[in-house]
């Protein structure tokens, strides 16, 4: 298995290659050169394999060139090592909770899994490895955690200034040792441009060894299939005639691309819908075939506050920049805060279930989607302690627990380039 850029050159890269580099030559995202095929017999007989099974079933064919089986096998039992269970809802709808990790995030196998890789790799680099990382909540809080205290890998997390949930700001900032956040006074997207700036810095390349953790790296991209494998595997005995469709929370477009790879691969999903907040590139995108970036805005899903998503370019290559083919696999949906705070009162009224404001946006993009011959799973990202501030809104009898922040360790920066620069050459 090989890997190629996006934007088409000469590079034909090994996972590792792709791994370390994080970005193209020509900046564009590393996407695998053929999707493998599993087996009809795989799914057939998936509820009765073990989810450390169907993880390296799954995962195996992208990085058998880098990784032994054993290594691979080590690595999977490391990093999935708690639950992410399908709940039913209501009616034809169910949840599935990806919360249950050390992060309370979606993000936690994605940034375990690349941290032992890195950990094997490093082994054969003899030059410490930098992690830069931009993100919008979640993503700094599973990296953070993920690579805390890894040899060989220093970690820098660029965030928003009072636009990440105190809560996710004190995962990303209480840790130390080899994890600095830097608190940018800007938005996600100024985080992210900063980051790409970075990575084709050629000089500073020379000088430092840079890769990233987004989504926008194929370690931390890849991992993020398992969760549909795993879903199918329990909710299967439950569609009959029925088609399954996935709504998934939707801000860098990670996650969704990560689940069209395994319906690539051939896992039983007939659709799938982005549900993004105000943030609503992508959905113009889907109305018009015009891709048209836009500043972010604020909203109660910080997680999704991206105006330019990078995994778009993904999924322009995957399918040849067709819209039709695009359409008929994945839709997109943009959901008011309003309507938000609104489907997290009615759902915990109705069905006693507490929504976190991502949950809340991909549950009802889903159910105004979900047709009579269907059966629907929305996915719960984050757990609803990480926004609280939010979950007042929907639940004012809520308990809500203080989070300090005296003491952490952050750095703070303009919205400037070469205050990165100087940090990561200092």
């Amino acid at each position: 298995m090989k890997f190629i850029s996006t934007t088409p050159n000469e590079e034909r890269v090994s996972f590792k290659t792709a791994v370390l580099n994080g970005l193209t030559q020509n900046g564009a995202l590393y996407f695998p050169e053929e999707i493998p095929q599993l087996p009809s017999s795989f799914f057939e007989n998936i509820e009765n394999l073990s989810d450390h099974e169907i993880a390296f079933t799954a995962l195996q064919p992208y990085v058998q060139e880098n990784l032994s089986d054993a290594d691979l096998k080590w690595i999977i039992e490391d990093a999935i090592n708690f639950p992410t269970p399908v709940k039913h809802i209501r009616e034809a709808t169910y949840v599935l909770e990806l919360f249950h990790g050390p992060t309370e995030s979606f993000k936690d196998v994605g940034a375990r899994f690349m941290s032992r890789c890195l950990s094997k790799f490093e082994k054969s680099n003899d030059k410490e490895i930098t992690i830069l990382v931009a993100t919008s909540g979640d993503t700094g809080s599973a990296v953070a955690s993920g690579f805390y205290d890894v040899e060989g890998v220093n970690v820098k997390i660029l965030f928003p200034k009072d636009k990440v949930s105190p809560y996710q700001e004190r995962q990303m900032t209480s840790l130390g040792k080899n994890i600095k956040a830097i608190e940018v006074d800007g938005t996600f997207d100024d985080c992210q441009r900063m980051v790409k700036q970075a990575f084709n810095d050629h000089k500073l390349r020379k000088q430092v060894e840079l890769t990233s953790a987004n989504s926008i790296n194929l370690a931390r991209l890849l991992p993020q299939m398992i969760y549909y494998f795993l879903a199918y595997k329990q909710i299967k005995k439950e569609l009959k005639d029925k088609s399954l469709v996935v709504s998934i929370p939707s801000g860098n477009l990670g996650n969704a691309s990560a689940g069209i790879l395994a319906k690539h691969m051939g896992l039983p999903i007939k659709r799938f819908i982005a549900a993004h907040n105000a943030n609503d590139t992508f959905t113009d995108y889907l109305k018009t075939g015009e891709y048209k970036s836009k500043p972010s805005v604020l909203t109660f899903s910080n997680a999704m506050d991206v105006g330019n998503p990078s995994n778009y370019e993904r999924l322009a290559y995957l399918y040849g920049r067709n819209l039709g083919a695009m359409s008929a696999h994945i839709s997109a949906a943009s959901i008011t805060d309003e309507e938000t705070v609104q489907e997290m009162k009615d759902t915990i009224q109705e069905t006693g279930y507490l929504l976190d404001p991502h949950g809340a946006v991909g549950k009802l993009a889903l159910e105004r989607s979900l047709k009579e011959d269907e059966l629907g799973i929305f996915v719960e990202t984050a757990h609803p302690n990480k926004f609280q501030d939010i979950i007042v809104k929907a639940v004012p009898d809520h308990v809500l627990t203080e989070t300090s922040l005296d003491g952490f360790h952050k750095l703070s920066m303009d919205n400037d380039y070469q205050q990165l620069r100087d940090i990561l050459l200092s």
